[in-house]
């Protein structure tokens, strides 16, 4: 509803200017730029498609903006008349609005072109002797300059006043926009020795080599999968041994979450093949198959370990380009099986078992609660239909809805994958119709004043919806009781909970074939397309606990010795040159 009024309003307002500046109503014309305002203001926090469509169709928000001026206009020569000296000082001075707006536009986006221009950026390093200078406030660098339009308001309102308010309105924006750009000049000069390649990839140098990393944790892909990083972030900051990130695309940095260990960012292939101070190094490890590892593989003196992202039966767990590295780093046996019989050309010898040290904190028990918590927690799309395995598309919303009008009630946590929707638009649609049905599943509980039932005091669950990366999967596995999953990393890790899960079946194949296939289904609940067997999962006795035991022992392997010493053991053997 809230963004069908932002719409209507974003679209309605200019005609209802041009005829109340035509009219003239002087005062109505006044309310409805107010209204305008407020609509540009929030048409691209409640949704980013209607501002780009109207971008593609040339009715983009300069375009508009500079509609409502002349109405502006259009409204004191109908009040004061266009022979007015003020009229002439008053269009004079909008259009100067706009050439300080230019000035400012090429200076924030000099600004950005300096800093983007930096060969490395880093964090956790001290790189003070490069003299990176603070970056002014949003407003100032935001090479569109959107903020500047605003300041047309003090003459658009004033010439609600009149054409000499109009007049002194441009005259004040004049001033704070000429006064806000030039106020870029200084951050332009501190940046410009950042654009000295040699200099800055000297200075960076320098502290890594005094900083002597001995493993490198490689990461390259888009914002969206900075999870695939991200896990491993607090197993190495646990590590006895010196760690590094190195990282490909400007801004990755501020996606990974708070950590302690340095990271560098070299975008060039060419500056990260002769960045030396990286080669004291002699283990750097993979997260993820992509096409810029080539660039790190070259360096002959570091030996490398493909760990994945996740330990799961999809494909990409026994990817054939695997047989690239060194070595490949399985959680636990089933992951070492998965190479033999994907006979994809990696070698028995080159796969060794370290377990998932990200594990560590995940809770055996339940969370306690008057209500039974589930998680559903779907996969993605994948890349192409041969990985498709998410349900959300086909069973989401449903099972959703039957989690929801459940009887006892259920508490319900929905986290989808963060590429959801990368490839397939109708994931997306899927997944608003799910937070749309826990919304109103809120609203509903929330305006409840008595209990529906005996014994159900709903407007105290409170479901939840984890859309970002917080909080994180392992914190949601410990909220809840029961999960519902498809073929992916989140049943492996679940089972380190030892707690019931349930997987889709979205391929529709036989029950034997299905666990055959995938292994990491067999202590599970299968759901089918016709959700036949959801009822008996959340109120039939649990029969599998034993199996999920044992099951977790062959996905993620021994308990004793834990998965942070294999993982520490298989760092040391590599630094030992074993």
């Amino acid at each position: 509803m809230r963004r069908l009024i932002v719409i209507a309003a974003l679209l309605g307002c200019y005609p209802l200017l041009l005829v109340t500046a035509l009219w003239p109503a002087p005062v109505l014309f006044g309310l409805v730029a107010v209204a305008s305002y407020l609509a540009e203001y929030a048409a691209p926090r409640v949704g980013r498609p209607l501002p780009e469509a109207l971008g593609k169709v040339h009715l983009g928000i300069t375009l508009r903006f500079a509609a409502r001026e002349t109405m502006a206009l259009l409204l004191v020569a109908r009040t004061a008349g266009a022979d007015s000296p003020w009229f002439a000082a008053a269009a004079a001075g909008i259009l100067a609005i706009h050439v300080v707006r230019a000035l400012h536009a090429g200076l924030a986006l000099r600004l950005r072109q300096m800093l983007a221009r930096m060969p490395v950026t880093t964090r956790n390093l001290d790189v003070s002797a490069l003299r990176v200078p603070k970056l002014p406030p949003p407003a100032l660098r935001d090479s569109r300059s959107v903020p500047f339009l605003y300041l047309d308001a003090l003459p658009v309102l004033g010439a609600v006043l009149g054409v000499v308010a109009a007049t002194a309105g441009a005259a004040l924006a004049l001033v704070a926009g000429l006064a806000g750009a030039l106020s870029l000049i200084p951050y332009v000069r501190r940046a410009r020795p950042l654009t000295d390649r040699a200099r800055v990839l000297e200075i960076v140098g320098e502290q890594v080599d005094a900083y002597a990393p001995e493993v490198i944790l490689y990461f390259s892909g888009a914002t969206a999968a900075a999870y695939q990083a991200r896990m491993w972030l607090p197993v190495l900051e646990r590590s006895p041994r010196r760690a590094i990130v190195v990282l490909r695309e400007r801004g990755m940095a501020r996606h990974l979450e708070s950590t302690t260990l340095p990271m560098v960012c070299i975008p060039s292939s060419a500056d990260l093949m002769s960045f030396r101070a990286l080669t004291g190094a002699k283990l750097c490890l993979y997260v993820a198959n992509v096409g810029r590892n080539v660039h790190m593989l070259r360096i002959p003196t570091l030996r490398s370990a493909f760990l994945n992202h996740g330990d799961s039966d999809k494909e990409a767990s026994f990817n054939p380009f695997s047989r690239v590295y060194d070595e490949v780093w399985v959680a636990g046996p089933a992951g070492r099986d998965r190479y033999r019989r994907a006979k994809v050309g990696v070698r028995d010898e080159s796969i060794h078992e370290v377990g998932r040290p990200q594990l560590q904190g995940i809770s055996t028990e339940g969370p306690g609660l008057p209500y039974r918590t589930v998680l559903y927690a779907p996969t993605w799309e994948g890349w192409n239909d041969d990985l498709f395995h998410t349900s959300l598309i086909t069973m989401g919303p449903r099972i959703v809805r039957a989690l929801l009008d459940h009887r006892p009630p259920l508490r319900v946590v929905y986290k989808p994958h963060p590429l959801t929707g990368h490839r397939d638009k109708s994931a997306v649609r899927a997944h608003r119709r799910i937070v749309a049905m826990i919304e109103a599943a809120e609203l509903a509980r929330s305006k409840a004043r008595h209990p529906s039932r005996a014994g159900d005091s709903a407007p105290h669950i409170r479901h939840l919806v984890v859309a970002g990366p917080t909080p994180h999967l392992y914190d949601c596995f410990n909220q809840c009781d029961l999960l519902i999953s498809d073929i992916s990393s989140v049943v492996a890790d679940f089972l380190a909970s030892e707690k019931p899960y349930a997987v889709t079946n979205v391929a529709g194949l036989p029950e034997g074939a299905f666990h055959e296939r995938y292994p990491s289904t067999e202590a599970g609940v299968l759901l089918g397309e016709d959700l036949a067997g959801l009822a008996g999962f959340l109120d039939g006795e649990d029969t599998m606990g034993r199996a999920r035991v044992k099951l977790r022992a062959y996905l993620l392997g021994p308990e004793y010795p834990d998965a942070m010493a294999r993982f520490d053991a298989a760092v040391e053997r590599v630094l030992a040159g074993r």
